[in-house]
């Protein structure tokens, strides 16, 4: 498995298991505010050196570039924290999706559920459907993560439906 990104985990129950799939953050966000910091601070030294030989006009875009950057670090910080667990326990399961900072829950059966992959050339899309209801999961991993996953919760699923029926 791709432990970056992937984690299982067996939960106390009976046959109960947890999947967590989270996005692959090169950076994480304390990094991102020490190094805008540094940036803001290099560019205010380097516009204050500007400044003292009569080119003032340069600050205010100093400014606009350092508001920029910020913005840009605060929507990457927004996804990285980004995940989605899914838990099969006492005869549920549950698939908690955390979407920039919106976290929403879908309930299962995990009798019921039908996990479906469907492959278009390089991509590879991931669904559980139960009773109409269809919902995209391992949105945060690339085609070969998305496959892991999907071999992972077909067998957990097999594993858990075979230990509930006998």
């Amino acid at each position: 498995m791709d432990e970056a990104r992937i984690e299982v985990r067996t939960l106390d129950s009976s046959a109960g298991f947890s999947l967590t799939t989270r996005r692959n953050c090169s950076m994480p966000p304390q990094a991102l505010v020490w190094l805008l910091v540094f940036t803001a601070c290099l560019s205010f030294a380097i516009g204050i050196g500007f400044a003292w030989v009569g080119a003032w006009p340069v600050l205010p875009f100093i400014g606009l570039e350092v508001a920029a950057l910020a913005t840009a670090f605060f929507a990457q910080a927004r996804r990285a924290a980004d995940y989605e667990r899914i838990e099969v326990r006492d005869g549920e399961m549950r698939v908690e999706v955390r979407d920039a900072g919106r976290i929403s829950v879908h309930s299962f059966h995990p009798g019921w559920v039908r996990l479906q992959a469907q492959r278009a050339g390089e991509e590879v899309r991931i669904g559980v459907r139960s009773h109409g209801r269809e919902l995209e999961i391992g949105r945060h991993l690339d085609a070969s993560g998305r496959s892991l996953l999907a071999a992972e919760l077909a067998g957990r699923l097999k594993r858990y439906r075979d230990g509930i029926s006998s």
